[in-house]
């Protein structure tokens, strides 16, 4: 009685993983209609043109809450003990999600509070910290799981990492090398970085394709492509007269709704073996 109470109650919460998928959509929907409808630039009182300081800061509420509420799903996977992917793998994913909602507070701050931009702020840190945290993650999901992909699949993964590593390269071609050390080496961590999760992710889409958690694990790879959209247009569209708010930002929302719903699928997925589990043992 007891397991069908607690079942009934999960169906009808609001926070079931149905509701958490629909209002991570609804969130996406949302944030891309904002910056279509949005994000032109308009002519100031000195005839330069630029984007409503409300527009950006529309912008970053968008993002920050998409990454915290990536987080917390994330360190409730971790909080599960029937999380078949390993608890381990999700604490540190989730706390990347929260690194990198750190991170953009700080910079969404520095930006629209102080006028400032510059090439290093203490927002890196947490970004840092988020590759570093993602990329542990995702490779402990890998290492946890044998990988016996075809020989397709590794040509598919070939070509994405050769693809990958050649527009990264591109467009860093195109920016001018920075004089200053640590910029030049965050800018490069932050490229290789961007490669090393495409490739993990092309790996870890293929290796869970068809299996009992595949859904979840399709979601994180797209929120790896995402954020690789999101960083090259970045890294592409700065310069002296760069704005924040560009429309191809939205895929850093984007990524902060896929990983988020990819750990609100893997906990569903997750709760639903162990009921079949324990109805097998009951029989």
């Amino acid at each position: 009685m007891n397991n069908s109470y607690e079942n009934s109650f999960l169906s009808k919460s609001i926070f079931n993983t149905q509701n958490i998928v629909l209002a991570n959509i609804g969130w996406a929907v949302l944030a891309l209609l904002y910056f279509l409808l949005f994000s032109a630039k308009v002519p100031g009182a000195d005839g330069i043109e630029s984007r409503a300081e409300w527009y950006v800061i529309g912008t970053n509420i968008f993002e920050a809450l998409a990454y915290l509420a990536a987080g917390i799903l994330c360190l409730r996977n971790w909080l599960s003990p029937q999380i078949v992917s390993g608890r381990n793998v999700w604490l540190l994913i989730g706390l990347g999600m929260l690194s990198y909602f750190v991170g953009g507070i700080i910079f969404g701050y520095t930006e629209i509070v102080l006028k400032d931009e510059p090439d290093v702020s203490v927002g890196d840190i947490f970004f840092v910290l988020t590759y570093l945290l993602l990329g542990a993650g995702m490779i402990l999901a890998v290492a946890s799981r044998r990988i016996n992909l075809e020989k397709w699949q590794w040509l598919i993964v070939l070509a994405i990492a050769v693809f990958g590593s050649l527009l990264a390269w591109w467009i860093s071609m195109q920016q001018e090398t920075p004089t200053e050390l640590l910029v030049a080496i965050l800018n490069w961590f932050y490229v290789v970085s961007d490669v090393v999760l495409l490739i993990i992710a092309t790996t870890l889409l293929l290796a869970f394709w068809g299996g009992r958690v595949s859904q979840s694990w399709r979601m994180i790879a797209a929120a790896a492509f995402s954020l690789y959209i999101a960083d090259m247009w970045f890294k592409y569209a700065q310069g002296p007269n760069y704005q924040s708010g560009e429309i191809l930002e939205v895929f850093w929302v984007f990524s902060g709704v896929l990983f988020g719903m990819g750990a609100a699928l893997e906990y569903d997925a997750s709760l639903r073996r162990t009921r079949r589990t324990s109805t097998r043992k009951r029989a």
